[in-house]
């Protein structure tokens, strides 16, 4: 395992130290929650560029990169429901578009495509963690709720962008073509 696929699994293993965080009541814990998310959040961009820059990308990362991505961000989203920073709806319907595309990536991998990361959903998983962090914060009282609101709206509206982006590749992919970048 190489030090690209080290963070990567380093920023799964954060997961449960952030919710830990954001749920145990002490001074300036939704500060240290979010600070410790952003950190965890910035490997993403790490991992991939020192994988791309030794031309050691590997299978398990390519698998686990996405995977660790998608658990911390909507780990963080889920637990600031929790914490009345953002409404259920919106994250709902963030998780049920991120479900539904990990569906078509694995019924593309049953028929041998693989489908590969989108600039556009590299963008909306930027967009999610930007927002994310922005609730973390304003969670802990640096900026109000509305903040993290439109924030997350604007994530939201990229996230369903970015699946319609992948539903329109879906027709070839299910007949196991494979996906043009």
């Amino acid at each position: 395992m190489g030090f690209a696929d080290q963070l990567t699994v380093a920023r799964a293993a954060a997961v449960p130290v952030v919710v830990a965080l954001y749920v145990w009541n002490f001074h300036g814990h939704d500060y240290w929650a979010t600070a410790l998310f952003a950190v965890a959040m910035t490997t993403d961009w790490f991992d991939g560029r020192i994988a791309r820059s030794s031309g050691r990308s590997s299978p398990l990362g390519s698998l686990l990169d996405p995977v660790a991505d998608k658990l911390l961000v909507l780990t963080v989203l889920i637990v600031l429901i929790g914490q009345h920073v953002f409404p259920a709806w919106m994250v709902a319907a963030i998780v049920a578009r991120e479900l539904l595309v990990s569906g078509l990536r694995l019924a593309a991998l049953e028929r041998g495509v693989v489908m590969h990361a989108r600039d556009l959903g590299k963008l909306k998983t930027w967009s999610q963690a930007t927002a994310a962090a922005v609730g973390g914060f304003a969670g802990a009282g640096a900026w109000s709720h509305s903040v993290a609101w439109w924030a997350l709206l604007v994530a939201l509206v990229l996230t369903w962008l970015s699946g319609l982006d992948y539903a329109r590749l879906a027709p070839g992919v299910l007949r196991g073509r494979a996906v043009v970048q």
